[in-house]
């Protein structure tokens, strides 16, 4: 097997940029290079030949499972789509009623899964976008990614598409890229494991000296996750700057701030789309249908949590699958899906919720007409559907996780972090979720040893369901190691069966000292939000009706709060203790006295301050602390109220002051707005006609296409036919001459192949008293088709019809002559006299046994139509023969005879000489019905079919 696998993506124009390539790039490579090209499924690919010119590498037209070999070329054959699985080629039929096909994308997916870092993606020129989702997945699994520069492609649609992703490694024109890519097999980065086990040596420093900057600057701290992922990324980001050891690279990230944005973008791999594994969210469906139904009572409604969100597509899906299921179930509950992610600019995109039409992809046209509008060349998210969801930044690892939680969707996040960073991820996913609440968890993840505490719902989605209530320690106690021990890669070790059965045990300790001996409490955050709770803190504590929220305040009683209200402030303002005395307090109709102390937990500046609330009971055998005071609710709330009129003074005249500039922003924005939408528009209609443009143009080329197919057809149509016929054809042009003749007609005119462009009046014939430069004259001039009858000298008689040859325009080009023999025909025609003259006293015979009989009798044409009828039959029935001529037999016919009748007269059709006689029933004009026998005689000499009549009035049945 080849060591990388090149995929080369390429549509219009490529085949010059395919050519460049592969003039620079050398044979023996070890490389297996795969190209997936646009091909016109009517019309045979040759860029097999046309590419062996360019290169000595085996070519190949790949076919189903075959095995890709080194220093070869692999190239798709038309009307397939092709993947790569464990080095072999699969190929399947492409869809033709899909509007958009998009090969490249597909192959590169599948390299990206098959070789990971070993992938590497080249587009190439071409129009349109494919290609531009599949470098995702190469990017994501360590691989290089080039993309031709604008100035060498002949179209720039493809590479520019790719580069707007930003997973683009280099812009190069197709002869610089061999070096490249012969620099990245040869330095081979990203190796796993070896490239782990290296890190965990000598580069430990090195490595550490990255991550500070990368925890300085982005907060987040990168030695929880794999070392084989992160020295793989570090590695790539080292080759391609073009640095040779760790220590200038670090140089590098100190001074320059754009790349070490790029290596913190690269380190969180945010891939994600809508509806990823659908058959993973048609389960999720399934599960979360009757959860809904049984939250949509509850003033909670449903919570949902999805960590690591990156764009938000995986959040949007899930809140599609709530809405759609809510509105099937006729119920309308409180939806909330928290989305987080430690990237800020992704969060940014999500909450904007506006996608290009790629990203939206993989989400059906009833969806995307349903929760999606159309806002120029994108899709906007509805507004109702935006309101379910709430993005915010958050470490899973490190900040506080969402509470009373129904469902955890983190799908491909654990699979980045070390065991124990996991291990405290799951547990922390634990804490979060209500009683039977769901995780949803990657493909590749498992819940390692928490799998006692959920149910399998699903095991090939990775679907559980939390069986219980218990706090899990190791996980919510785990932190990540200090600055100063922290190493990297972290320890693999971790602790023994032993060790885990103690920590559990020191935590169940913990908990009963803490229950024990430790005051009513709660940690709260700077914004008031409540973190955690000690001791019997919850019967302070209490929900209310409507939306939940984890402020304090709104958790608290009215008296409590005010002293709250008063202590926190204070306590944040002077960063020391405040403590209020003799808080009266009531619950059961009982009057109680309690102590309150706000005290600020230490904290250092990177990190959130966070308060400890103590409330005890005012007892008189306990002494107050020495800071406390008493707590005067009158004197106390008129300086709260005091402090909120002078804030609310404040706040009214700031407030005013930005009204005032944002309504001046707010115009300018507006005109600057409606300009950009108005260029939009343009820019649209202009990209809208250039599309039409190119379309048509193929359309047209198409047509092109099947016309001159067509016309050679109907050349060869009409040569075979003027060679076949026994009637001589003559075309002459606008001067007479002679432009194309039949061989009949040389038994005529004296014509041989020579005589093209001969006037014909200098070409001599065998015709006997005939004028023909007159009448071609007369025809030139006016349009008017002449006919004679000519006599040859050998005794045949033809027929001359002299006809204008006219254009599509129906302009006179010239003179048609036609010479068909009559002989025969005017013998015919003598006969026909005498024959007529036999007729002519048949039908006068006829017409006298028709006036003479008693039956009645009548004449039915094969159609089933009365041409003629008796005497007798007017009679008998009472219709004139004028009311009956010419009209169908079923409109006299008896219903239930209607079908038999007619099925007799294609039987009678059918034969030679048939007499049939059945019974039927026919209307008489009075309204009874006459039962008729037919006899039904066809004459083999004249080819006539006679249908006679004849009543039957013994044997009529009843009308």
């Amino acid at each position: 097997m080849p060591s990388f696998v090149v995929g080369i993506g390429a549509s219009a124009g490529g085949l010059e940029a395919l050519e460049a390539f592969f003039d620079a790039m050398p044979t023996a490579t070890d490389m297996a290079f795969v190209v997936v090209q646009h091909l016109s499924p009517d019309f045979k690919s040759l860029m097999s030949e046309l590419l062996g010119r360019h290169t000595e590498m085996a070519i190949h037209r790949a076919e189903d499972d075959l095995p890709l070999r080194p220093n070869a070329i692999y190239l798709i054959p038309p009307r397939k789509e092709m993947i790569i699985s464990d080095g072999r080629l699969l190929l399947t039929d492409s869809d033709p009623e899909k509007s958009l096909n998009l090969p490249i994308d597909v192959f590169f997916r599948a390299l990206a899964q098959d070789y990971g870092n070993r992938a590497i993606g080249v587009v190439l020129s071409g129009t349109g976008s494919d290609g531009s989702r599949g470098i995702r997945d190469i990017h994501k699994g360590g691989g290089l990614v080039i993309a031709q520069d604008s100035q060498s492609a002949k179209f720039d649609g493809m590479p520019r598409a790719s580069q707007a992703t930003g997973h683009v490694d280099f812009v190069l024109p197709p002869e610089k890229m061999s070096d490249v890519i012969l620099d990245y097999v040869k330095q081979r980065p990203g190796r796993g494991d070896d490239a782990a086990d290296t890190a965990a040596g000598d580069e430990d420093q090195r490595y550490g000296k990255i991550f500070r900057l990368l925890r300085q600057g982005y907060g987040i701290d990168f030695t929880s996750y794999k070392a084989s992922t992160v020295s793989r990324r570090v590695e790539r980001r080292i080759f391609l700057n073009r640095h040779n050891s760790v220590d200038d690279y670090a140089d590098l990230l100190a001074n320059d701030e754009a790349e070490l944005d790029a290596l913190y973008r690269d380190l969180l791999i945010g891939v994600t789309r809508f509806f990823r594994d659908a058959e993973a969210f048609d389960r999720l469906q399934d599960v979360i249908t009757p959860l809904l139904a049984e939250k949509a009572q509850s003033p909670e409604g449903i919570r949902v949590w999805v960590p690591g969100c990156a764009t938000g597509e995986e959040a949007y899906s899930i809140a599609i699958l709530l809405r759609e299921a809510a509105d099937r179930l006729g119920v309308d509950p409180t939806i909330k899906v928290f989305a987080t992610d430690v990237h800020r600019d992704s969060l940014e995109i999500a909450s904007a919720g506006l996608f290009t039409r790629d990203n939206v992809a993989g989400v059906s046209p009833q969806r995307l007409e349903r929760h999606f509008s159309r806002v120029g060349a994108q899709c906007q998210i509805s507004g109702d559907l935006r309101r379910l969801v709430v993005f915010a930044k958050q470490d899973v690892l490190r900040d506080p996780p969402f509470t009373k939680v129904d469902l955890i969707s983190c799908r491909n996040l654990l699979i980045y972090f070390e065991s124990q960073a996991q291990e405290k991820a799951l547990s922390i996913f634990h804490f979060a979720l209500n009683r039977n609440g769901l995780l949803l968890l990657g493909p590749s993840e498992s819940l390692g040893r928490l799998d006692d505490e959920f149910d399998v719902i699903d095991t090939r989605w990775h679907l559980y369901r939390k069986r219980r209530d218990i706090r899990i320690t190791s996980g919510l106690s785990f932190e990540i190691p200090s600055e100063r021990t922290r190493t990297w890669p972290p320890n693999q070790v971790g602790p023994t069966y032993a060790g885990r059965r103690l920590e559990r045990k020191l935590a169940q300790v913990y908990d009963f000292l803490l229950d024990r001996y430790v005051p009513s409490s709660m940690l709260i955050n700077e914004r008031a939000e409540l973190a955690y709770t000690f001791g019997k803190a919850g019967r302070y504590l209490h929900t209310k009706k409507g939306r939940s929220s984890l402020n304090v305040f709104d958790m608290v009683t009215d008296e409590l709060r005010l002293a709250l209200h008063a202590a926190l402030p204070r306590s944040q303002k002077e960063q020391a203790p405040v403590v209020f005395r003799s808080v009266k307090l009531v619950q059961d109709d009982h009057d109680f006295y309690v102590n309150l102390t706000v005290e600020p937990v230490p904290h250092d500046e990177r990190h959130e301050q966070f308060f400890l609330v103590t409330i005890e009971e005012d007892k008189t055998a306990h002494s107050a602390p020495p800071a406390a005071e008493d707590f005067n609710l009158k004197q106390e709330a008129r300086q709260r109220i005091s402090s909120l009129e002078h804030e609310l003074h404040h706040t009214r005249e700031t407030l005013q002051a930005t009204v005032e500039e944002l309504e001046t922003s707010n115009e300018e924005l507006q005109a600057t707005n409606e300009e950009l939408m108005a260029s939009n528009e343009e820019l649209q209609s202009t990209n809208e006609e250039l599309h039409s443009v190119n379309e048509e143009l193929y359309t047209v080329n198409a047509e092109h296409q099947r016309k001159i197919v067509e016309l050679q057809q109907v050349t060869d149509d009409l040569d075979n036919l003027l060679h076949s016929l026994e009637i001589g054809v003559i075309f002459l042009d606008e001067g007479l001459r002679v432009r194309k003749f039949t061989d009949t007609a040389g038994e005529s005119f004296n014509l041989l192949p020579q005589d093209l462009g001969r006037p014909i009046d200098h070409v001599t014939h065998r015709l006997e008293d005939v004028d023909l430069e007159a009448s071609v004259l007369h025809v030139l001039k006016t349009g008017e088709t002449v006919s004679l009858n000519a006599h040859r000298q050998d005794g045949e008689w033809l027929l001359i019809r002299c006809l204008p040859y006219r254009s599509k325009a129906r302009e006179r080009k010239g003179v048609v002559i036609t010479l068909t023999p009559i002989t025969a025909l005017r013998e015919a025609d003598t006969k026909l006299h005498i024959q007529a003259s036999e007729l002519d006293r048949a039908n006068r015979d006829l017409a006298e046994f028709f006036d003479m009989s008693v039956d009645l009798l009548a004449i039915v044409d094969r159609d089933g139509h009365f041409t003629r009828v008796s005497q007798s039959w007017t009679r008998e029935l009472g219709w004139q023969p004028n009311e009956v001529v010419g009209r169908p037999m079923q409109e006299f016919l008896h219903p239930d005879d209607v079908d038999r009748t007619l099925e007799s007269i294609v039987r009678a059709d059918a034969a030679t000489l048939v007499r049939e006689g059945f019974v039927n029933r026919y209307r008489a004009k009075d309204g009874r019905y006459v039962a008729l026998q037919w006899n039904t005689h066809r004459d083999d000499k004249t080819g006539s079919l006679f249908r006679v009549a004849r009543v039957m009035p013994d044997e009529a049945p009843a009308g």
